[in-house]
C-alpha cells in the first residue's frame, strides 16, 4: 500500500485529495491545525490524522516519526490568503509575514523532514501554488502578499528539483484552478472533485523528467 502525506487535509482541495488517495488504497496521512473539520466524519481505515502547525519544525518531526520508512507521495497543500488590501498603503507586515511563513517557507520545511523517507520511495512532491504566483500573468497586481508567497514557493521547487531528482525524488508545481472552497469563494467556477480527478491524474503521470513543471490540474503548462 503506497503512503502518502497531505497537509491541511481538514476542507477544500485538501480533503478532496485526502479522499481520492484513500480511494486509490493509498495509506493517507491528514494533517490539520486547530480544527478537524471534514476529516472528524471520514471513517477509513488507511486514514491517520495529525495535529500540526506546518510552521512547527517540532510538529513536522512528531508527524513524520509516526510514518514507516517510506513515503510515496507528499502533498503540501496547508496555506492561507492574505489581507486582500486595496492598496500598498494598507499592507498589514505581520500579516504577510505570517503568509509568506506558511504558503513558502513550510513546504521546505515539511519537504526537508520528509526527504529521508521520500528518497526512500521514490517519491513525489505536490506543491500546490497558483497561477497567482506568476509574474509574467500579474496584469492586474494587487493580492500582494499571496502572490509574492507563491512565487516564493515555485522558486523554492525549481530551486531544489535537480537536488531532489538526483534523490530518485520528483517534483510537481500545481495550480489547482479557482475552485469553490472556503479560500476561493462560491463564485469560483470549479469544483473541488473535478480539480482534484485532474490533480490525480497529472500525479500518476509524473516522472523524473518532468520534474519541476509548473502545470494547471488539467495539465496545462503555465508561464513564469
Amino acid at each position: 500500500m503506497p503512503t502518502a502525506m497531505v497537509t491541511g487535509a481538514n476542507r477544500g482541495i485538501g480533503f478532496e485529495i485526502a479522499q481520492q488517495l484513500l480511494d486509490r488504497n493509498y495509506e493517507v496521512h491528514a494533517t490539520y491545525r486547530h480544527d478537524k473539520g471534514a476529516l472528524a466524519n471520514l471513517n477509513h481505515p488507511g486514514l491517520v490524522l495529525h495535529r500540526l502547525d506546518v510552521r512547527n519544525d517540532q510538529d513536522v518531526a512528531s508527524a513524520m516519526a509516526c510514518l514507516g520508512p517510506t513515503l510515496d507521495l507528499l502533498v503540501n497543500n496547508a496555506g492561507v490568503s492574505d489581507g486582500r488590501w486595496s492598496s500598498i498603503a494598507e499592507i498589514d507586515f505581520d500579516i504577510v509575514s505570517t503568509v509568506m511563513e506558511v504558503n513558502a517557507i513550510a513546504p521546505v520545511r515539511v519537504t526537508q523532514h520528509a526527504l529521508p523517507r521520500l528518497t526512500n520511495a521514490g517519491g513525489t512532491v505536490l506543491m500546490i501554488t497558483s497561477l497567482m504566483g506568476s509574474i509574467a500573468d500579474c496584469s492586474s497586481g494587487k493580492s500582494y502578499a499571496y502572490r509574492a508567497s507563491k512565487t516564493a514557493l515555485n522558486m523554492f521547487t525549481t530551486a531544489m528539483k535537480n537536488e531532489l531528482r538526483a534523490k530518485g525524488v520528483s517534483l510537481l508545481l500545481m495550480h489547482p484552478g479557482w475552485v469553490e472552497t472556503d479560500m476561493g469563494g462560491p463564485n469560483a467556477p470549479i469544483q473541488a472533485d473535478e480539480s482534484v480527478n485532474g490533480i490525480m491524474a497529472r500525479i500518476e503521470e509524473q516522472t523524473l523528467e518532468l520534474t519541476g513543471r509548473f502545470v494547471d490540474y488539467a495539465g496545462q503548462a503555465l508561464p513564469w
